[in-house]
């Protein structure tokens, strides 16, 4: 249980990281990519939260596993963006913040996978 709370308190944290990274592409003008990492960027959180209340443990691995497919999809785009230079910001704590989630999410999928 303790590293299904960890990865609920990252995500939520990583969410709120990345709403502030949208609210300054957005002044910068940016808005195609910015509305993608928002909507990758949030929904990480929102499938662990629905991981938590699982029907059973396929159920808890599915969403689990589509949390890892988006922050793995986030960090395609904070990349692109980083790469890019198409807004000039400095992405690498959202880069390792979601580095860390994906670690973490990879784990917890195999691990979960390996005991059923």
């Amino acid at each position: 249980m303790k590293t299904e709370n960890k990865i609920l308190e990252l995500s939520f944290s990583f969410a709120l990281q990345i709403i502030e990274l949208y609210k300054k592409l957005q002044e910068k003008k940016e808005f195609v990519i910015s509305k993608q990492v928002l909507r990758s960027g949030t929904s990480i959180g929102a499938n662990i939260e629905e991981a938590t209340a699982a029907q059973s443990r396929k159920d808890f691995i599915s969403k689990m596993a589509i949390a890892s497919k988006e922050a793995r999809e986030t960090r395609y785009w904070l990349r692109l963006l980083e790469k890019s230079k198409l807004i000039d910001i400095d992405y690498s704590p959202c880069i390792e913040s979601i580095t860390h989630i994906i670690n973490i999410l990879t784990k917890i999928v195999k691990t979960t996978q390996e005991t059923t």
